[in-house]
């Protein structure tokens, strides 16, 4: 359940209305969902589509784009379930890109991976970050985040918070 505010507000930007793609923490519903990996990564579109029943030919050629750009373009077929949590996960953020212009919100990317696989996937993470792709992400891996951010906001149980630049 959501902590209620102590105090403040939040406002949303109509303008980043669609514009920003999301990865959730892993949970286990997510790696036994029975679909291909395409399948997966084509729900990005969703909130894109309006009334429209069926995707185009551009979405497909986006969706094969962004599992190319995270280097699993050969698993399209591959029914998500089958697939290791470090491709899950790259499943996944390819699916946030979809649905996404640019701005991705990650929460907890590697929870559930081991120390190999979480370190082949921030490494996926920077490379889209150097490509354009502006990361948000929360995380309570202090030195992977010292490693591979920019900035980091530091939020701790009092309520002192601490901007730090790389």
């Amino acid at each position: 359940s959501l902590i209620p505010a102590i105090s403040g507000e939040i406002e949303f930007d109509e303008s980043v209305k669609g514009k920003i793609g999301y990865l959730p923490q892993r949970t286990d519903v997510q790696k036994d969902f029975p679909a291909s990996v395409t399948e997966i990564v084509l729900t990005g579109f969703q909130g894109k589509m309006g009334l429209r029943p069926f995707y185009t030919r551009a979405e497909k050629n986006e969706a094969q784009e962004q599992l190319e750009r995270l280097g699993i373009g050969h698993l399209a077929k591959r029914c998500f379930r089958e697939l290791s949590g470090g491709q899950q996960q790259r499943v996944l953020i390819a699916r946030a890109l979809c649905a996404a212009e640019g701005i991705l919100l990650l929460d907890e990317p590697v929870s559930a991976l081991d120390p190999k696989a979480s370190e082949e996937l921030y490494g996926c993470i920077s490379a889209l970050n150097r490509s354009g792709v502006a990361i948000m992400m929360i995380t309570h891996d202090i030195d992977a985040a010292k490693k591979y951010a920019g900035k980091i906001l530091k939020i701790g149980k009092t309520a002192e918070t601490e901007v730090m630049e790389r």
